[in-house]
């Protein structure tokens, strides 16, 4: 079999994985018998690189109880062991809100971003934006009104080096109200993203949009080059107990391995979400080695983002387990 070797920046994973499926063969030309004097060499394993990005999430206790620097977050990453960073409009929140969200708030945001970034040499990946109005409101004129403002952290995606924003669609709670309005948001930011080579992706993040079979219907409707999806292995909630996207205990929930499978021929990026781990290091709401199985089957090369989001361990002892758990699942994959 064809092997591809995963290597993370500043921790070397050298397993080579297997890749299912493929078979080695010399463009059909026949093997010359081995004899003493002509031995055929071992095929050299294709390098591909698939290294680990951090989500800005996985620190936001720190940030907002803590008092870390939000420009900490490149600092903090390199000393983990990441490679790339996957920023959060709501962190900058108040700093920015403090200037009205100005030109030159985010001329700011974005210079110092780019001087921590290259400090630290990492690659800037995606801002997951939030809190910038409703992409799939059923109201037009709050839709388009959503679609204006995220336009400034497109423009910031560019400027930093980003491939994607991060946006979500929540909207109407009616399925016929909400796939159009996803459409139409998606399509008219799609369209301004486009020129600037961003991408818009879409994260499974509640309501509607972790129903992995819907999203999938807006994903063939807007049908554009620069619109894909988020997967998150662990935001599959369609609907809670008191009507909330987040709170509450989850009544309805979409299967998270249907989903991912459903989700990957759409993916730009990939979002390892963690909670708790037993005490062999295992994520215990998702089989890791069964969800890197859905993705690497379905051809995804890149960034595998680490997002922590549970509260028995500390953040950083949280993001520290995402990651090696990650590496374990690739190292015994080979």
């Amino acid at each position: 079999m064809r092997r591809r070797r995963f290597i993370n920046r500043g921790i070397q994973a050298s397993a080579a994985i297997s890749i299912l499926g493929l078979t080695s063969c010399k463009d059909g030309k026949k093997t010359p018998e081995a004899t003493s004097e002509t031995i055929e060499p071992e095929p050299e394993p294709a390098e591909v690189a698939i290294q680990l990005s951090l989500a800005q999430w996985s620190i936001h206790r720190m940030i907002k109880e803590e008092g870390l620097d939000p420009y900490a977050f490149a600092e903090k990453a390199k000393q983990w062991g990441f490679s790339g960073l996957e920023y959060v409009s709501q962190l900058y929140e108040k700093e920015l809100s403090e200037k009205g969200f100005s030109q030159e708030a985010m001329d700011e945001f974005v210079q110092k971003s780019l001087e921590t970034s290259k400090a630290h040499g990492m690659e800037n990946l995606i801002i997951m934006v939030d809190h910038e109005g409703d992409l799939s409101a059923a109201d037009e004129a709050e839709r388009n009104e959503a679609v204006e403002k995220h336009q400034k952290w497109v423009d910031a995606a560019k400027k930093l080096g980003c491939h994607s924003i991060r946006v979500n669609l929540m909207g109407s709670k009616v399925a016929e109200e909400w796939m159009p309005a996803s459409i139409d948001g998606l399509k008219k930011l799609c369209a301004y993203a486009a020129p600037k080579n961003i991408d818009v992706i879409v994260e499974n993040h509640g309501g509607f949009s972790s129903d992995a079979g819907m999203l999938v219907e807006v994903m063939k409707s807007v049908d554009m080059d620069n619109c894909g999806t988020l997967p998150d292995f662990g935001n599959f909630c369609v609907e809670r107990e008191d009507g909330s996207y987040f709170e509450s205990k989850c009544i309805k929930e979409y299967d998270r391995y249907q989903g991912i499978t459903e989700l990957m021929p759409y993916a730009k990026a990939v979002s390892a979400k963690s909670h708790d781990f037993d005490s062999e290091g295992n994520e215990m709401h998702t089989d890791y080695t069964k969800m890197m199985g859905i993705v690497l089957s379905a051809g995804y090369k890149g960034y595998l983002g680490v997002e922590y989001e549970g509260k028995e361990l500390s953040e950083e002892d949280g993001i520290l387990a995402t990651k090696n758990l990650l590496l374990k699942v690739l190292e015994t994959s080979a």
